[in-house]
């Protein structure tokens, strides 16, 4: 059966989303093994104890697709023994320590990439454990990557983007996700935090036509590139962007918008065919063109 470009779409965002099955069995089943192997390690006995894991990022916002990248967990350790004195100078040996418990696994491949370890498994994916002290009211001291520490506060910045989604009718994470497969299918210019904060911020309304929506995303993105940490910590989100990265965004960004006028368009006009070939262009070569 040919599609309608709106069927089209429907399909396609079930396809990127998660599933009730990946959500309960595969993303928290791997944040459970954080849990499991960090409080195995750090027990309530030791120097430094495992408080808990809080499941962060698009996979705590809803904001995944599908297939997976990678999930992210905060990992907080307690300062109960005064173990922040101990690390408060040197983070690099902290989060080397953390390294050192997943030694040994043979399921997984470990690493660090400055501010978090990453642990690779052997079906596919990894887990980013970002570990943390707590320093009250929601903010955390995380390592900056280069033996200093850096304040974070993601379940601030996550209460903001639900609050947002709320507002416009939780019509945001369809919308982020379908923002997210562009960003996929063209080189991710954008961070996937940097991404969920320009649509949470460019956006006023949102109706249930995600064609249209995800064109004004296109449209509106550019003039709030530089839009601030809702968590009020980490200042411009943009500034990850060199001039010449940003110019290639905004270039990026530019291109969809025309793409999705064009396929709108063509919709409107009735010609399905030509719209969707269009929409698979802005969305990769998973969208339906059929």
């Amino acid at each position: 059966m040919t599609l309608t470009t709106a069927q089209a779409f429907t399909q396609f965002l079930g396809d990127i989303s998660a599933t009730e099955y990946q959500e309960t069995s595969i993303i928290q089943a791997r944040k459970r093994t954080v849990d499991d192997r960090l409080s195995e390690k750090f027990p309530s006995a030791a120097d430094m104890p495992y408080s808990e894991g809080v499941l962060m990022g698009s996979a705590a916002k809803g904001t995944i697709i599908r297939p997976f990248d990678d999930i992210d967990v905060l990992a907080v350790f307690s300062n109960v023994s005064n173990a922040w004195a101990k690390y408060q100078w040197d983070s690099k040996a902290f989060i080397y320590r953390i390294r050192d418990a997943y030694s040994g696994l043979s399921i997984q491949q470990v690493g660090t990439r400055g501010q978090a370890v990453r642990v690779f498994y052997k079906t596919g994916g990894h887990v980013d454990v970002a570990p943390v002290f707590a320093a009250g009211d929601g903010v955390y001291k995380l390592p900056n990557g280069s033996g200093g520490w850096i304040d974070t506060a993601p379940g601030i910045a996550g209460q903001w983007f639900a609050r947002r989604n709320q507002e416009l009718g939780y019509n945001l994470a369809p919308v982020v996700r379908l923002a997210k497969s562009w960003n996929r299918a063209h080189s991710k210019r954008m961070r996937s935090f940097h991404l969920e904060t320009v649509a949470g911020s460019a956006f006023s309304k949102i109706g249930s036509n995600y064609r249209e929506a995800l064109e004004k995303f296109f449209e509106w993105a550019p003039r709030h590139l530089h839009v601030n940490d809702p968590g009020g910590h980490s200042g411009d989100l943009c500034t990850y962007l060199t001039w010449s990265a940003e110019q290639s965004l905004r270039q990026s960004l530019e291109s969809a918008a025309e793409r999705a006028r064009r396929a709108r368009a063509a919709e409107a006009d009735g010609d399905h065919a030509e719209a969707k070939r269009l929409w698979k262009i802005v969305l990769g070569d998973d969208f339906p063109a059929a």
